[in-house]
């Protein structure tokens, strides 16, 4: 299987991508086909592993020669020791963890720096079909019915920030996007489709 280049991936695993330091040792945590470990070993001559729970997915990135292992990142980020990466990464997953609280803390102990990006539940489209059609939204970014949807915990931009707070994680940067676009900070809590935090302890 052909290895994606940095420019054909989603907006949010791009921007990862270009701001992970070359020759790093990276944990992907629900690394899905692994496209994003693809462009780090090839682009950045990165360590990559990955954790991922779909047996099928894991098969897939096995197959195109990655370092995947099956597993559950809510209870399975426990065996990996401390600052064992340089960044742990967590891509569109924490709005599906049992406890996002608790998987922050993880990433930042198996991580010298954590990368977490999220669909963003207070994006003006979200807002406007919950208000006026009166139904939890089926948008772009949250496209699967509520009924069907593995999103559990309904995070914003400021929920975010709120939680890296109380987690004393220190916020180094963000990137924020809209129909495929880089936008700027600005109302990113209701402009913002989707967010990219960067965070260290």
């Amino acid at each position: 299987m052909t290895t994606k280049s940095s420019s054909d991936l989603r907006p949010d695993l791009a921007a990862i991508a270009a701001h992970v330091d070359p020759d790093s040792r990276v944990l992907d945590i629900g690394c899905g086909d692994g496209d994003l470990m693809g462009v780090l070993e090839a682009e950045k001559g990165c360590d990559a592993r990955g954790l991922e729970l779909d047996a099928a997915l894991v098969g897939r990135c096995v197959a195109r020669g990655l370092s995947v292992v099956q597993g559950d990142a809510n209870t399975d980020l426990a065996n990996y020791p401390d600052k064992a990466f340089d960044y742990a990464i967590l891509s569109q997953t924490l709005q599906t963890a049992t406890r996002p609280d608790l998987m922050l803390d993880e990433l930042l102990r198996v991580g010298r720096r954590a990368f977490v990006s999220f669909p963003n539940f207070a994006h003006w489209r979200t807002r406007t079909a919950l208000l006026l059609g009166g139904r939890m939204p089926v948008t772009r970014a949250l496209p699967v019915s509520w009924y069907a949807t593995d999103n559990i915990h309904h995070v914003t931009v400021e929920d975010f920030r709120d939680l890296a707070k109380a987690k004393r994680a220190q916020i180094e940067r963000a990137w924020f996007f809209a129909d495929e676009r880089a936008i700027g900070p600005f109302g990113a809590n209701w402009r913002a489709e989707f967010a990219v935090f960067e965070l260290s302890r």
